[in-house]
């Protein structure tokens, strides 16, 4: 695991100097001594579906690659003035029934999409909060992520 981590910290680095690998020993060691209940608990907790998540990701990739793209489109033609920029705001998404890490990864795929952001996730009201760049119908938009986790994420990261 010790040599896993420090290859990992040289690929990054793209070096192979001795202080580098050193320091990537001891940065290396720390993590491991760190999370070690964590990584050698000799406990394996197996992945529901893991077939059919496995099928699943590569449309969910694609679908997030595509908003992505339209996500770009949207701001150059907002930067270059060839849309106007009429109702930036924020809009609720409810949660549903995504679990904790179907939240952080519908926030992470929001992220990766410019003009879109996650600004908060309220617990309480079991919503996360996203800024979008037209928020002038925020119904439109919350069926938009409820359709792409509907269709594309669930099936992957519920």
């Amino acid at each position: 695991s010790l040599a896993a981590l420090i290859l990992i910290y040289l690929l990054v680095l793209a070096s192979t100097d001795l202080w580098d690998v050193g320091f990537g020993a001891l940065v290396g060691a720390a993590l491991l001594l760190g999370a070690q209940d964590f990584v050698f608990s000799g406990r394996a907790v197996p992945i529901p579906n893991l077939a059919q998540r496995t099928i699943a990701f590569l449309p969910f990739v694609a679908a997030t690659v595509w908003d992505i793209l339209r996500g770009t489109w949207r701001v150059a033609l907002v930067v270059l003035h060839l849309r106007p920029l009429r109702h930036p705001g924020i809009v609720a998404i409810p949660i549903g029934e995504r679990t904790p890490l179907g939240v952080a990864i519908t926030s992470l795929v929001t992220t990766l999409s410019p003009g879109t952001f996650l600004v908060d996730v309220d617990e309480a009201d079991r919503t996360m909060l996203m800024h979008v760049l037209d928020a002038s119908d925020p119904d439109a938009v919350r069926e938009e992520y409820e359709a792409f986790y509907r269709r594309y994420q669930r099936h992957v990261f519920p």
